[in-house]
């Protein structure tokens, strides 16, 4: 497995911006995907964007497409959410997951598909 660790979490107004941060680190990324999911208090954790670390092809959930943005650095071996216009219904805490898929695979966007995880940040949209 990988380890993960989340950064950049915290409040911020709706219509602003947050960056989220992951540090991956124990093994070779390249047939990896990552992906950031959230979960609401009383609400079961949901895929939110996934990034494929050969090739940086990317995939959103609709209620994030056009506002937020997975991207990687290979050189840190980091995974980044940017999150634009941020919406109160984005308050969650935000995990970052990574799984070994091959390039011939579908991606999973169901967190029970993920066997690493980041220890979560939370991140606070207010109105």
């Amino acid at each position: 497995q990988v380890q993960l660790v989340e950064s950049g979490g915290g409040l911020v107004q709706a219509g602003g911006s947050l960056r989220l941060s992951c540090a991956a680190s124990g093994r070779t990324l390249s047939s990896y995907v990552m992906g950031w999911f959230r979960q609401a208090p009383g609400k079961e954790r949901e895929f939110v964007a996934i990034i494929r670390w050969s090739g940086g092809s990317t995939y959103y959930a609709d209620s994030v497409k056009g506002r937020f943005t997975i991207s990687r650095d290979n050189t840190k071996n980091k995974v980044f959410l940017q999150m634009n216009t941020p919406k109160t219904e984005d308050t969650a805490v935000y995990y970052c997951a990574a799984r070994v898929t091959p390039r011939s695979a579908v991606v999973p966007t169901t967190p029970a598909h993920y066997d690493s995880w980041g220890q979560g940040t939370q991140v606070t949209v207010s109105s």
